[in-house]
């Protein structure tokens, strides 16, 4: 009867304190947090009317301001996302072969090609622009190899968990027949990770355009040059032409990539 009567509970005591153990420590990390963040609750207050003063200073556009100056720095926006997400893969690619355990079977060189694909992706682009700028000066070569070195890590690691998941028969039947390395690449691992590639490459074509919109902001060519002078000078109507601009040409290539995507995979 006692067996019967016996009281179904989801989690044991062990679970119960671990949980409410983890609730604590996440609202003692948000208390920690916003006590070091130092917000001043006078300006927290006063942000919704200074956020309307400022819409009120955007409006209207101006949007005589858009050619020359803004079109050719959008255009230079798109050459160094299109220009840089190329030379990631001109590095990319041989770092996802050599981190593929499946494609290169030494560990060490694993190892080392992991190792730089972390490298690029825990430094952020600006980061790797204020580098650049430092090296070339400022201008667009400096934003395209920011967007180059920061793209290495991200694309270098999608390819080389598409190389690791795909089927060993291909590859065993060309290396069984003698076929070279090349061949045994080419014909057995490419048709299976095409699909993959060509995605890889459009979206992180599309992620590096909005990327690079920021990186005149510090000195690395492109829109956001415009956009720092147009800052700085208080012109606000100028600010909101630019944010347009910007705006028009990530939603364009959105609706470009996702057809692309449709045709490609």
């Amino acid at each position: 009867m006692n067996a019967l009567m016996r009281e179904w509970q989801r989690f044991t005591p062990m679970e119960r304190v671990t949980r409410w153990a983890v609730y604590f420590a996440l609202v003692l990390a948000l208390v920690w947090a916003v006590r070091n963040v130092e917000i001043i609750p006078e300006f927290l207050i006063d942000a919704p009317e200074q956020m309307l003063d400022l819409l009120k200073r955007m409006w209207p556009p101006d949007l005589g301001h858009y050619h020359p100056a803004v079109h050719h720095a959008l255009v230079e926006t798109l050459h160094i996302a299109s220009l840089g997400t190329l030379f990631s893969f001109i590095f990319a690619v041989p770092l996802a072969l050599l981190a593929a355990r499946n494609i290169c079977p030494y560990r060490g060189l694993n190892a080392f090609a992991q190792l730089l694909l972390v490298t690029s992706r825990s430094v952020n682009s600006l980061v790797w622009a204020l580098i650049f700028v430092a090296i070339f000066g400022p201008g667009a070569a400096a934003g395209t190899f920011a967007i180059a070195f920061r793209s290495i890590g991200f694309v270098g690691k999608l390819l080389a968990e598409a190389l690791e998941e795909i089927s060993p028969g291909p590859l065993e039947a060309l290396n069984a027949t003698g076929a070279p390395a090349s061949h045994v690449l080419l014909k057995g691992a490419w048709p299976q990770i095409a699909p993959a590639f060509w995605g890889v490459a459009l979206f992180r074509w599309d992620i590096n355009i909005r990327e690079s919109a920021v990186l005149g902001l510090v000195g690395a060519g492109g829109i956001g040059v415009v956009l720092d002078d147009a800052i700085n000078f208080f012109q606000w109507d100028r600010v909101a032409t630019i944010l347009l601009a910007i705006l028009v040409v990530v939603i364009l290539a959105e609706v470009l990539v996702t057809r692309l995507r449709a045709r490609l995979i």
